[in-house]
C-alpha cells in the first residue's frame, strides 16, 4: 500500500506551485530536447503515459498537438484542473501513480519527469518496473531527475518544504536498467529554475527503450 501521507504532502507542494512551476521550467532546453528525441520515435496517434504530468505544459502540450492519445497523472488536484484546461485534447487523472491500474503493453511511450523525487527508493525501482511493464515491446521511455544521493532530505523547493529522495546518477541507470529498459543515451545538465528562490540543481536525462 503506499504511503498516502507521502503523496498528499507532494501534492500539497505542488497545489501551491501552480503554474509558477511551469514558468519556473519553461526554459530547459533539456526537457524540449527529450520531448523532440521522443516524437521522433513515436507512430502517428501513439499512447503516451505523462507520470506527474503537471500543468500539461510542455510535455502533454506537446505530445497532443502531435496528434498522440496522452493520459496525464498527478497527485495534486491543481495541476489536473490546471492542465485540463491548457490542454484539452489530453486525459488528465488526478491519481497517484503508485495506485494507478497498468495493463500490460498499453502505452508506446512514457514520460517520467522529476514526478519520483518524494518516493522512497524502493517506491521509484517499483514504479519503474510497473511503467517498463506498461511499454508494449520497443516502446520508449523518457526519465528526467535530480541524481543526488539523498533519502528522505529535508529540502526548500522554489519556497516550498520537501523530502527529496534520488539515487546518485549511476543508481539511477540500474533502477532503469533492473526494471528491464535498456538506457539509449544520457544528458546530465544544469539548470537553476526561474523563480527568486531558485538555485542551480543539477538534472539527468535518460532516454530508454523496452526491448523487443
Amino acid at each position: 500500500m503506499a504511503d498516502e501521507g507521502q503523496a498528499q504532502r507532494a501534492a500539497k507542494v505542488f497545489d501551491a506551485l501552480g503554474l509558477t512551476y511551469e514558468k519556473a521550467f519553461a526554459r530547459s532546453e533539456a526537457h524540449l530536447t527529450s520531448l523532440e528525441w521522443l516524437l521522433g520515435r513515436l507512430a502517428p496517434g501513439s499512447r503516451v503515459l505523462d507520470v506527474g504530468s503537471g500543468t500539461g505544459r510542455p510535455t502533454a502540450s506537446a505530445l497532443s498537438a502531435a496528434g498522440h492519445e496522452v493520459l496525464g497523472v498527478d497527485a495534486s488536484p491543481v495541476m489536473v484542473d490546471l492542465a485540463t484546461r491548457q490542454v484539452p485534447q489530453a486525459v488528465f487523472r488526478h491519481a497517484d501513480i503508485r495506485e494507478v491500474p497498468l495493463a500490460e503493453g498499453s502505452f508506446d511511450a512514457v514520460c517520467v519527469y522529476f514526478s519520483l523525487l518524494q518516493m522512497s527508493r524502493a517506491e521509484q525501482s517499483a514504479v519503474l518496473a510497473r511503467l517498463a511493464g506498461a511499454l508494449r515491446p520497443g516502446g520508449s521511455l523518457v526519465l528526467a531527475t535530480v541524481p543526488a544521493d539523498v533519502e528522505d532530505l529535508a529540502i526548500e523547493f522554489m519556497g516550498q518544504p520537501v523530502r527529496a529522495t534520488s539515487f546518485a546518477a549511476e543508481g539511477v541507470v540500474a533502477a532503469v536498467r533492473a526494471a528491464g529498459l535498456a538506457v539509449e543515451s544520457d544528458q546530465v545538465v544544469e539548470f537553476t529554475p526561474d523563480h527568486p528562490q531558485g538555485a542551480p540543481e543539477p538534472h539527468l536525462f535518460l532516454y530508454c527503450r523496452l526491448p523487443v
